[in-house]
């Protein structure tokens, strides 16, 4: 699969599946990309990577890998080691999903593809013209679990956890993975480090605002600050719903099914010092 564009990957498993043509020598100028819905394959892909991030499917076979605790992880550096992947509005982690599909891209296809295929993603999955990974980055955020919910009729394998609205703070997990310690880790492993880096993010827009002769610099700086202000408000009270549960340490039963154990993990009710109690759901809303 070395050194090749995801297109060819992508074309050549639907016209076998279709009309038993191999197209790997056909030139593009000769492709009929109509007969292709290239958004829900593409769709398809990324689904196909975070599993393949949480050991559920293979990166070097293909194959179903990880369904419990009876089977083994493969053995790969894709894997990730916690099952837990963070998804933010800037590449703050060494684990940034953006960072580790590009990584992703160029184990399956050829590091000198790795561009040219981030940008055929950006391309299928959106019109805007923002930069391939700025596109994808949303589509992590914002519409990633709108399709995994539809594809898996609202009974998702993959669980986000996630702050609100602001994107403060947003991770996934695979249900499979999950332990009673889970909760626990996303707090302090990695919502603590999202506060702490966007609290440097806003410390380092303040002193642009503050220090910067560019206009352009100081709007673009104040945009970012009132961001972060409102990022940092969200995750101050995530904070308590997330502790008040991985307190908890809430085992999960399978044969429970998946809007069970779902809901263990929503309308969780926090007291915040000066303001009325609210209800906080961890996770994305079915």
């Amino acid at each position: 699969m070395q050194n090749c564009y995801l297109k060819w990957f992508i074309l050549d498993d639907i016209y076998s599946k279709i009309c038993s043509v191999d197209v790997s020598n056909i030139a593009d100028k000769d492709l009929n990309f109509s007969i292709v819905d290239d958004r829900s394959l593409v769709i398809d892909f990324l689904s196909y990577f975070v599993g393949c991030l949480f050991g559920r499917y293979s990166i070097d076979n293909y194959q179903f890998c990880y369904a419990g605790k009876e089977d083994q992880l493969p053995d790969n550096d894709m894997v990730d080691k916690d099952g837990i992947v963070p998804i933010t509005d800037e590449p703050y982690f060494k684990d940034d999903i953006v960072v580790l599909l590009e990584k992703f891209i160029g184990k399956v296809f050829g590091e000198e593809q790795i561009q040219e295929n981030m940008e055929y993603i950006a391309r299928c999955i959106s019109s805007k013209n923002d930069g391939a990974n700025e596109v994808i980055r949303q589509y992590f955020l914002k519409f990633f679990m709108k399709d995994h919910l539809q594809k898996y009729q609202k009974k998702p394998i993959y669980w986000m956890f996630d702050s609100g609205k602001e994107n403060g703070f947003k991770c996934l997990i695979y249900l499979h993975r999950y332990t009673k310690d889970t909760v626990g880790l996303i707090r302090t492993d990695y919502l603590v480090n999202t506060q702490n880096v966007i609290e440097n993010a806003l410390k380092n827009a303040e002193y642009t605002i503050t220090t910067s002769s560019s206009a352009v610099d100081r709007a673009q700086a104040t945009k970012k600050r009132d961001k972060y202000i409102k990022q940092l408000a969200e995750i101050r009270t995530y904070y308590q719903a997330l502790s008040h549960v991985a307190q908890q340490r809430i085992e999960l039963d399978l044969d429970d099914g998946v809007k069970t154990n779902y809901a263990k993990f929503q309308g969780i009710e926090v007291s915040i010092e000066g303001e009325k109690k609210q209800t906080i759901n961890l996770l994305t809303k079915i």
